[in-house]
């Protein structure tokens, strides 16, 4: 059964630890990821952003494949279905497919038109007992189209949007999506330092977790960040492990070309990046 993030977060907030966002791309994402979890007792976050959603043919296709698999595989380990940069409109469907956590992205507004909207989608995941994600200042990288340059959040700004009564705060503190480039000048912990003396227990959220160093993954969950993103990276992996299957002709032997023969070892390599994350973000035996 999924539950809401907000459980998971307040206790890796007290507890210092974080929990890991692992986007899900189809089902063999889904399976890899959901098994680790369950193998390392840890709670987990199954990140889905439009795009995801809707090449996975829409939002209740996602919730029906989650659901069956929490079933079927036994899984007792907590899990959230969560939206991932979702626009209001994609929020609300969320909500209606059965999500149990949703993150509007209204950083692109101006931050009264962020507050508005926010304020809105509160309450209706309060009263579904649902978790919600806002963020402030825009993350860098693309995501979905949207390029940024890791921006800095305003720590006031983010005390505005934190006091309206949402779950959790993803805020720019200079993190970027996909690779980072060859001069990224590295995490802001004075800002990040800031956001957390205002927003005091709020869990923070660091999007962009992929390619970050260790020594900063663990300064930033000792200065609060209870949640991380992870996406590019299990790709990454993937990719690799079925592209050596193939150049190893693999594919031409036997029963190779069979879909499950032939994606096997990527799933392998997901499992192994989901592990080594889940080991470094200190969320293993937490369930």
């Amino acid at each position: 059964m999924l539950v809401s993030a907000k459980e998971m977060l307040n206790k890796a907030k007290a507890g210092k630890y974080a929990v890991g966002q692992f986007n899900i791309n189809n089902l063999e994402w889904t399976k890899a990821i959901l098994l680790t979890a369950q193998e390392l007792n840890s709670p987990v976050i199954l990140g889905v952003s439009e795009g995801a959603g809707k090449y996975m043919c829409g939002y209740t296709t996602v919730v029906g494949m989650v659901n069956g698999m929490i079933n079927e595989l036994g899984i007792t380990v907590p899990v959230a279905l969560h939206l991932d940069h979702g626009s209001y409109e994609a929020a609300k469907k969320c909500i209606e497919a059965g999500f149990s956590s949703v993150m509007f992205d209204g950083s692109h507004y101006p931050i009264e038109e962020n507050i508005e909207k926010t304020k809105e989608l509160v309450a209706i995941c309060e009263a579904k007992n649902i978790s919600l994600e806002a963020e402030v200042g825009a993350i860098g990288g693309e995501e979905d189209g949207v390029v940024g340059s890791g921006e800095v959040a305003d720590p006031e700004e983010c005390k505005m949007i934190a006091d309206l009564g949402v779950t959790m705060l993803a805020a720019g503190i200079g993190n970027i999506h996909g690779k980072y480039p060859e001069n990224w000048a590295g995490l802001s912990f004075d800002t990040l330092d800031a956001i957390q003396q205002l927003t005091g227990d709020m869990p923070l959220v660091l999007h962009g977790g992929t390619g970050i160093p260790a020594e900063m993954i663990q300064k930033a969950i000792s200065l609060g960040v209870s949640k991380i993103n992870v996406n590019t990276e299990c790709q990454l992996a993937f990719a690799a492990a079925v592209r050596k299957y193939v150049e190893a002709g693999k594919d031409l032997q036997g029963k190779g070309f069979d879909p499950r023969k032939l994606l096997a070892d990527g799933v392998e390599a997901i499992k192994a990046t989901v592990k080594e994350k889940m080991e470094l973000f200190g969320s293993v035996g937490k369930a």
